[in-house]
This record gives structure tokens, C-alpha cells and sequence, in this order.
């Protein structure tokens, strides 16, 4: 159907045109009531669970408490006297008024009037503003962002009261027509950067963004099919959003999703995490500290010790604690990989697994499944400790995503190693390397960056926590 359909002058054929276009006949939770105002004809459409049901019963009263109106009354005039509610919106667009009925607002028509009258009683389905499981702090706000775009564009601008604080709404999606908010300081953000992110979500040709912020990625980066690397850093705290935004970052918000996405970002700005600034300085600074070591060795540890215990005159004295003494049947490689692949299954298990039981699922899972493979001379003990260790090392870091494109290059350094020795180390770590060099964030930014190009200034901030300051928050 055409969505540029306009209304007529005629009641009974806007009517028809709208039951047709809302598909009344087939749709359940599409609610379409008849009544009269001031002795005219109206109806009023809405979506059932989209609506605050006090406020339109409040409104629908008042409408029909209405005997008379002025002959000559404009719409204008109507949607200011007769309508008691402070957002009313007129419009004479079909299509305009369909997508702003399914987000949840009523639609009302008169005989006698052309256009018809939006009245946003919006009231969603939503869970509470509780803190988010996968980013918690030991001190700070426990609120965080949920499904619905107002609460948590209200959430940051509770955060920050300033007039420069700009929420700009964007429209993806030729079905979904899903909302996307760009939250950013007019005074703090590179504009030109702004731009950008406006250009391409303007050009975004696809039906639905049915996965929300990813659907949005995917259609916002260049296509790099075998980079595991997020181009962008996730949130799901309020606290940590108004703050990025305070330093001139801007915030991407998807409708029905409660992650909001920091643009632009770069590998460094994975060290930070929000508990870094609920703790004086120096204990922050340790933290980012902690967490280099982390990534370094979540990356390299199972390579390097597999290097070396497959060359032994590499291994000095001092690490010859590092040798295999037992004996084993299955090949050192293998039972790497193998592990690799349990840890996943055993996090998939507690993801399917009920609440009351996931914790207790996945540590009984890993301890006997370990224990067994040890004593039935399948693995060794070495190879079993070094692999909790990398997987404990995952978790200690607080992006997912940054999680699995470590392991993945993990993976793929260790089968260069396995089949080429010492170049094949090598070869691995300098093609992870330059993959990250060549990485390029939603705004064309590297992802070295400010490594390469080099910032002192900026990489300082990045790597070391700074006392707030007027700069700096």
C-alpha cells in the first residue's frame, strides 16, 4: 500500500482507508473505537500494551464529554482545546502516522477534519532500570539501560543537565523502522564525526535491524569477514555512557536493545572499565595495569608455553618447571584445541542452563570433566592449569567481544606454531598484528590509535587513570 496516502475530506473513506491500512480485520491487539465529540463522528486507533491506559481513558472522556464545537473550528484550534493533552501532534500522512501508532501512540479522527490527531500516551512493556549482570561495580550507580529508547536517553540526560547535550533520532530499517538515537555534547564531539555517523545511517538500505546494535555495526562498517575485532566498545551503564559523552564521545542508542555503543573507539580504550573511576587513582591506574597483563597473556601464553615445551633447548633453567613429566596419550596441540572447545561448550551449557543451577553447573562441569581427563592419562595436569588460566583470563576483561578475538587469534597463532615451529609463532603474532593495524572503527579511525598514529597525550589518559578534572571525567 502506498504510504504517502493523504487523508480526504471524507469521514467514512478515511475509515475505510485506515482499517485497511492497520488490517483491523486480522490484527487483535489493533484497537479501533467509534464515538462521538461535540456531535461529530470520531474513532481512535491504537496498539493494545503501547498505551497508557489511565491517560487515554482520561482524554477519551474528556473527548466525549464534548456536545458542541465551533463551525469554523480549525485542527489547529482542536488539538488545543479539545484534546486534553500536552503532546498532540497533527498530521495528514498515512504512512507517517502508522509507524508513529505502532511506537505507541493513539490516533484520533473527526468528522470535519482532514488530518488526524496523535496523542502519545507511549507506555511500553519494560523491565526495570536494574543494573546490568555483565558490567557490575563493586561502588557507584546500580541503575542500567533497558529495551526502551526514552529510558535511557532519560537515564544519561538525568546525568548530564546541559543545553549542549544533544539526542538526535534517526529511522534504519524499511520494516523495523527501528529508532536510533545520537547522544553527544555539541560543544565536546568532532562534529565532522557526527556527520558521518548521520550520513550512514541515512544510507542503511536493509528490512529490519532484527539483532539491534549489531544489524547497525554490520551496516555501518566496511565488511571484514574474518577480523574478529569490535570497532566499537559497549555499554550498558548509564553512568559510564554520560561520562564517555562528557569527553566528547558520542553514544549510539538502538531501539529494544539496552547495550548503547561508544563511538569512536580504539583497542586501548578496551583497558578502561567503569570500576577504574570508583576508585582513587593509583588503584584505578593498577587495575588498567593488571588488565594489560591480562590480555597479554590471554593471548600469548598458550602459544609461547607450547613453543617451548616442543623446543626445549629454547627453555632456560629457571622454567623448566614448565616440562611435562607425565605421561600422556593425546598429543599436546590436540588437547589445547580440545580444551578450547570445552571451555566454549561449558559456557554455552550455563547460558541453557537454569539460573539456580548455571554457577554450580558450570564449576562442577569444569573440576570433574578436568579431574577425569588427568587421571585417565588423556591430558596432562600442565596443559589443564594453563587453559583455566586462559579462561579465567577472558572473563577478567569486559568486552565479549574482545574475549573471543583473542581467542580466535589465540587459535590461530597456536596451529601456525604447531605446523611451523618458532616462524610459525612468528608469522602468527605479526599477521594478528598487522590485522589489528588495518582494522578500522565505524568512523575510519585506526584502531592502534593513539599508538599509531602517535598521541602521548591521549595515550597517557588511556593508560593511566587521571584525577578528575575539568578536562578530564
Amino acid at each position: 500500500m502506498n504510504e504517502k496516502m493523504l487523508f480526504s475530506d471524507s469521514f467514512s473513506e478515511n475509515v475505510k482507508n485506515l482499517d485497511s491500512y492497520f488490517r483491523v480485520d486480522k490484527n487483535f491487539d489493533v484497537v479501533d473505537t467509534p464515538f462521538r465529540t461535540g456531535g461529530k463522528n470520531a474513532k481512535i486507533y491504537y496498539v493494545d500494551g503501547f498505551v497508557n491506559n489511565e491517560i487515554s481513558e482520561r482524554v477519551l472522556n474528556f473527548l466525549m464529554s464534548i456536545e458542541s464545537l465551533p463551525q469554523e473550528m480549525t485542527a489547529q484550534d482542536f488539538a488545543q482545546k479539545a484534546v486534553s493533552y500536552i503532546e498532540t501532534q497533527i498530521c495528514d500522512d498515512i504512512g507517517t502516522i502508522a509507524k508513529v501508532v505502532y511506537s505507541g501512540a493513539i490516533l484520533l479522527i473527526v468528522d470535519g477534519f482532514n488530518t488526524g490527531f496523535l496523542v502519545k500516551t507511549r507506555n511500553f512493556p519494560r523491565r526495570s532500570v536494574q543494573e546490568p549482570d555483565n558490567d557490575k561495580v563493586l561502588r557507584g550507580a546500580h541503575d542500567g539501560f533497558v529495551e526502551g529508547l526514552l529510558f535511557n536517553t532519560a537515564l544519561i540526560r538525568r546525568r548530564i543537565r546541559n543545553r549542549d547535550l544533544i539526542m538526535e533520532v534517526h529511522e534504519a530499517g524499511t520494516r523495523s523502522r527501528t529508532d536510533i538515537a545520537l547522544c553527544y555534547l555539541e560543544s565536546k564531539a568532532d562534529m565532522k564525526t557526527v556527520k558521518k555517523l548521520r550520513d550512514k545511517i541515512s544510507k542503511i538500505d536493509v528490512n529490519t535491524l532484527s539483532m539491534s546494535q549489531e544489524s547497525l555495526i554490520e551496516c555501518l562498517v566496511k565488511k571484514q569477514v574474518f577480523n574478529p575485532f569490535p570497532k566499537v566498545r559497549y555499554t550498558e551503564r548509564p553512568d559510564s555512557a554520560a561520562a564517555c559523552i562528557a569527553e566528547g564521545s558520542i553514544i549510539v542508542i538502538v531501539d529494544n536493545s539496552p547495550a548503547a555503543m561508544i563511538v569512536p573507539t580504539s583497542f586501548f580504550e578496551f583497558l578502561q572499565d567503569t570500576n577504574d573511576y570508583y576508585f582513587p587513582p593509583i588503584v584505578g591506574t593498577y587495575l588498567r595495569f593488571i588488565r594489560m597483563l591480562i590480555f597479554g597473556l590471554a593471548l600469548l601464553l598458550s602459544p609461547t608455553w607450547y613453543l617451548l615445551i616442543s623446543n626445549p633447548q629454547y627453555i632456560p633453567e629457571w622454567l623448566n618447571f614448565i616440562i611435562i613429566k607425565e605421561h600422556y596419550t593425546v598429543p599436546v596441540i590436540v588437547q589445547l584445541l580440545i580444551i578450547e572447545v570445552v571451555i566454549d561448550t561449558l559456557k554455552l551449557a550455563s547460558l541453557n542452563t537454569p539460573n539456580a543451577l548455571s554457577n554450580s553447573f558450570s564449576v562442577i562441569g569444569a573440576l570433574v570433566l578436568g579431574d577425569l581427563a588427568v587421571k585417565a592419562q588423556l591430558f596432562s595436569s600442565e596443559v589443564v592449569l594453563f587453559m583455566a588460566f586462559v579462561a579465567i583470563a577472558n572473563f577478567a576483561q569486559p568486552s565479549f567481544e574482545l574475549g573471543y578475538a583473542f581467542k580466535l587469534s589465540r587459535i590461530f597463532v597456536l596451529v601456525l606454531t604447531a605446523a611451523f615451529g618458532l616462524w610459525g609463532y612468528i608469522a602468527g603474532l605479526v599477521i594478528v598484528l598487522l590485522e589489528m593495524l588495518l582494522t578500522k572503527t565505524v568512523t575510519g579511525r585506526g584502531y592502534l590509535y593513539p599508538f599509531l598514529p602517535f598521541n602521548a597525550k591521549t595515550l597517557s589518559r588511556l593508560l593511566i587513570r587521571h584525577p578528575i578534572s575539568r578536562d578530564n571525567t
